[in-house]
């Protein structure tokens, strides 16, 4: 779990970044809010409330959160998909925010992979 330091220095990180509400970038952003919530009341915070509920909980959720954004593909109903697809978004940045994991690693291994056959990224990960 991050310490005070680090929530503050990713809420001063989010501050920096300039608005790009239509961009990837706002998931940089959502991550330095969620760091901010740990410690905060589960009265008055869901991400807090999520918190505290532990590990296994938030994973369940995004569990729960790609099977519904699952299931609105298959309905073809994109207006509904994409919002399942912000709540699975939210509920995997704070389960990475729980779990010690920062975006950037993510980030680091999609971009090792770019250009990449996923046949052959697949293939190398067998062993």
């Amino acid at each position: 779990m991050g310490d005070k330091k680090s929530v503050e220095k990713a809420a001063e990180k989010a501050a920096a970044l300039p608005p790009a509400p239509l961009s990837a970038e706002v998931l940089d952003r959502l991550f330095a809010t969620v760091l901010a919530r740990k410690g905060a009341d589960p009265e008055t915070s869901y991400t807090a409330k999520l918190y505290s509920r532990g590990t296994a909980k938030i994973a369940q959720k995004v569990g729960e959160e790609a099977v519904e954004a699952i299931l609105e593909a298959v309905r073809g109903d994109k207006a509904a998909l994409a919002a399942e697809s912000a709540d699975l978004l939210y509920h995997l940045l704070v389960l990475w925010a729980d779990t010690g994991l920062d975006p950037a690693e993510v980030w680091s291994k999609l971009a090792q992979r770019e250009g990449t056959s996923g046949i052959d990224e697949k293939k190398s990960r067998k062993v």
